[in-house]
């Protein structure tokens, strides 16, 4: 395919994760949680030790803090902070949150090119739909897909390949770009391309966790990569 053929119709769809690999939100995440942690009498939390967690969800964010200041953590107790976690949060949006670098002229290559853009995210969809729609960029992505969105979620495949259907792509002419193992997990069950930003929120290097191709800006990500990884694909279900 070249880099211009792609119809309406048919063509590919890129889907990507949100928190930490479009977009850094872990500044606003992490003022969610030291806000609920002072409202349960905990001190505020390290941001750099649980940095690594934020790709993880409100309520692992919640536990590891918990754990790191030796508390007992009730299921009430989680139930409490967990809403006055999403409360804080979805109230402040979008916050500090940013774009990473390169991220916005590489949406508009993709989009120049033909490719359509989707958004595959375990945020609840609510939260991602209200972040993107306050940076002013969600009518970019064809779908836009959180962990309540369908009955499963990352790492489980049917959550992408929903996401692409949603899109209306196909998911044997598709890639995920994501910076977590369940980013890269559910694409590889899918038969999916996956590239991997090496920037985001895991505890372990991407690297581990084998995705088809690393990045470490959105620079790297050029429509030629593209093109390969589909052509990929397309060979290896042929």
């Amino acid at each position: 395919m070249s880099h211009s053929s792609a119809s309406s119709a048919t063509r590919p769809v890129i889907v990507f994760d949100l928190d930490g690999t479009l977009v850094d939100t872990a500044p606003d995440l992490l003022d969610s949680l030291n806000h609920c942690l002072i409202a349960g009498g905990l001190t505020p939390a390290d941001p750099v030790a649980l940095r690594k967690f934020v790709g993880s969800g409100a309520k692992v964010m919640i536990e590891r803090a918990y754990q790191a200041q030796n508390r007992q953590l009730t299921d009430t107790d989680m139930q409490k902070l967990f809403a006055l976690f999403m409360e804080h949060y979805n109230g402040n949006m979008p916050g500090s949150s940013v774009f990473y670098p390169g991220v916005l002229a590489c949406l508009d290559r993709l989009s120049d090119a033909g490719y359509g853009l989707a958004v595959c995210t375990n945020k609840f969809e609510i939260s991602a739909k209200t972040l993107l729609e306050g940076m002013g960029e969600a009518h970019r992505f064809l779908a836009i897909c959180g962990q309540d969105t369908f009955p499963y979620r990352k790492p489980d495949p049917r959550h992408l390949t929903d996401t692409i259907a949603q899109a209306k792509g196909n998911p044997h002419q598709a890639i995920m770009v994501g910076d977590s193992r369940a980013d890269i997990d559910a694409a590889k069950a899918a038969g999916i391309p996956v590239i991997a930003v090496d920037f985001g929120y895991t505890d372990l290097h991407v690297s581990h966790f084998e995705p088809s191709r690393i990045i470490s800006h959105y620079d790297e990500l050029t429509l030629d990569m593209v093109s390969d990884l589909l052509e990929a694909a397309k060979q290896a279900a042929e």
